[in-house]
């Protein structure tokens, strides 16, 4: 772990002033919080309030360019020991950052909008590993930042890991990327009341027309099926670039929707009741070939190999850049609520 900035660096306990982007000032950081990094190399900076009872969004406010900063450097950057007051109080911090916050469309998760456009992470069973990604790289937009909000920590468990797109793309077979960039990714869902989410909530319309004009304008191929169900297919990038540090990362969820990230009697069970073509979720190259089960698996466990844990405190709140890191969640036991927020939508212009 290194210490930088306004906390323990060289060793003297006192705050190194160093120059700042954006416009901000050290004067900001003197004496009122301590910053290091949680590995060696520049990724996941931690912001700890140094005083007592320090207001997270007042501090934002006049740290703002400090932290985005930061966020570009690092990729995320976890702000801890501020006061915040519950979920509108981490809208609030939020919004100091980005004044605007996105709704949830398209999901691929079922989630609680807890107030306005504060969510529930993702509701899947507390047993469950969910394998690091880039928030909603399956679709042709996407947050670019992401807030989570750790409003009770599990008893055990429960972390939310991070690992840096910096670290994990260049480990990933030239040959793979080679072959995902010439192709992109297919991506294959059904959505029922008896397979994965109803359409109606993934698309948050009751109105069958409002989901064919956004497949449309979304290049999403759709099919209506039998009963209350739909099947959607489309095409998505496999790499994206950093809108403002201009770096080409890996990027997509092929490996998350992939079949053998289903527990294999669980895939056998589904493929045997609706086929290959009626899974809930599925991956494959762009041209739709099957995507080896042994690539998939290599991308999962790049991502767990290079993964940073930290051990969430009831207040935290975590600003992750949606480009240049992924984000899980481990399994935990008793209660658990982290809240998550995004911002600044982007749009994957070569799909419009």
């Amino acid at each position: 772990m290194t210490e930088t900035a306004a906390g323990f660096a060289n060793g003297t306990g006192r705050p190194t002033p160093r120059k700042r982007g954006r416009g901000s000032t050290a004067a900001h950081l003197v004496n009122l919080v301590r910053e290091r990094t949680l590995t060696d190399q520049p990724f996941t900076l931690e912001i700890q309030a140094a005083v007592p009872d320090l207001d997270l969004a007042s501090w934002l406010s006049n740290n703002r360019a400090h932290v985005l900063d930061e966020l570009e450097r690092c990729g995320a950057v976890l702000l801890r020991g501020f006061a915040v007051d519950g979920p509108a109080g981490f809208g609030q911090a939020a919004r100091t950052l980005t004044p605007e916050l996105l709704g949830y469309l398209e999901r691929a998760a079922p989630r609680t909008e807890v107030t306005d456009n504060v969510f529930t992470s993702t509701e899947f069973n507390e047993s469950q590993w969910i394998p690091l990604h880039h928030e909603m790289s399956y679709s042709h937009n996407w947050p670019s930042r992401l807030y989570f909000y750790c409003d009770l920590p599990a008893a055990e468990g429960g972390s939310t890991p991070l690992a840096s797109e910096r670290t994990v793309t260049p480990g990933i077979p030239v040959e793979v990327r080679e072959r995902f960039l010439r192709y992109g990714v297919l991506y294959v869902r059904n959505y029922g009341p008896d397979l994965d989410l109803p359409w109606q909530e993934v698309f948050q319309t009751t109105d069958r027309a409002e989901v064919e004009a956004y497949c449309a304008a979304s290049r999403t191929e759709f099919t209506w099926l039998g009963g209350d169900g739909l099947r959607t297919r489309s095409i998505r990038q496999a790499m994206a670039t950093h809108p403002h540090t201009g770096e080409t990362v890996w990027f997509n969820h092929a490996h998350l929707f992939h079949v053998s990230n289903l527990p294999a009697e669980v895939a056998t069970a589904l493929i045997g009741e609706f086929g290959h073509e009626g899974l809930p979720r599925n991956a494959y190259y762009g041209d739709g070939t099957p995507i080896e089960d042994e690539v998939a698996g290599l991308v999962r466990d790049r991502y767990r190999e290079m993964a940073v844990e930290f051990v969430w405190q009831r207040g935290d709140m975590l600003v992750v850049d949606n480009f240049l890191a992924t984000h899980g969640r481990a399994p935990f036991r008793g209660h658990r609520r982290v809240l998550v927020a995004m911002s600044d939508l982007y749009v994957n212009r070569a799909l419009a």
